[in-house]
């Protein structure tokens, strides 16, 4: 968990979560709120992650696509009109 997250001001928030669910959960842990917050830093981080993988890929197609039409040029180059 990252420092800021650690360090951030904290706020009740609503949520609706399967009651049954809830009350197994409270037997494997005395601190709902906690164990929450950790799973949900999880799932932040592993987004981002994903997130910053996809851009990553984006970035090289983008880059390998215009090493080719630096070599090769467009096909388009020779119909233009203007």
């Amino acid at each position: 968990m990252s420092a800021f997250v650690e360090q951030s001001r904290k706020r009740p928030v609503n949520l609706t979560l399967n009651e049954a669910l809830v009350a197994q959960a409270k037997v494997y842990t005395s601190n709902l709120s906690a164990t929450m917050e950790a799973l949900l830093a999880d799932f932040v981080a592993s987004q981002q992650f994903a997130q910053q993988a996809r851009q990553q890929l984006a970035d090289t197609c983008a880059a390998d696509w215009n090493a080719v039409h630096t070599a090769v040029g467009s096909f388009a180059d020779e119909h233009t009109t203007l």
